[in-house]
């Protein structure tokens, strides 16, 4: 089965935070845990200032480390090559957490276990889109197989960013168009 992922037209997107907040309402999210989150980054000064955001998730990595970090097989990588974590082998110890360069995976103390974006899994096994494709206002978030996506929306995508670790290590399944500015290695991420 081909290898699955999001694409993401960061010259589309506006900020609103729609994504992230379908997704927090579909997963049913305690306070302050979130699978999605969109991100306002800032790059040079007056009289040229920039902005710029990213709307981040699980990457659904080839090579995950929360998988490789994990003693008891929670997180896996299933047959559609999404990372998903089966809560019923959880014991909550947080090596994912630690392991993950991308900070994905989320402690919830509240049932002492760890929890993280599925794709929507439910969704995409019927043949719909993720809560947080079908919510993007602008349209610029799409999952699918990352080749179609890739001639879909043809060359001048990218899978690493200054603001994300390099993807060499991982190999993040997430096709980004990106803004000229968000190439800058010199920003500061806005406080929203």
């Amino acid at each position: 089965m081909a290898r699955k992922g999001f694409y993401f037209d960061m010259t589309s997107c506006i900020g609103c935070r729609t994504c992230q907040i379908a997704c927090k309402d579909k997963n049913n999210l305690d306070t302050g845990i979130v699978f999605r989150k969109v991100i306002t980054f800032e790059t040079g000064v007056y009289p040229a200032p920039g902005v710029y955001h990213y709307s981040s998730t699980c990457n659904h990595c080839e090579n995950p480390k929360c998988v490789e970090g994990c003693p008891t097989g929670a997180m896996y990588i299933a047959e559609d090559k999404t990372v998903q974590h089966n809560p019923d082998k959880c014991i909550g110890c947080q090596y994912c957490t630690w392991n993950c360069p991308y900070g994905v995976p989320q402690y919830n103390a509240k049932i002492g276990k760890v929890s993280k974006c599925n794709a929507c899994k439910d969704l995409t096994d019927r043949g719909q889109n993720p809560a947080c494709v079908d919510a993007c206002i602008m349209r610029c978030l799409h999952f699918g197989d990352l080749d179609e996506l890739e001639k879909l929306y043809g060359g001048g995508t990218i899978s690493e960013l200054p603001i994300l670790p390099p993807a060499s290590e991982t190999n993040p399944s997430i096709r980004i168009k990106p803004k000229a500015i968000a190439l800058n290695k010199n920003f500061r991420e806005k406080e929203v």
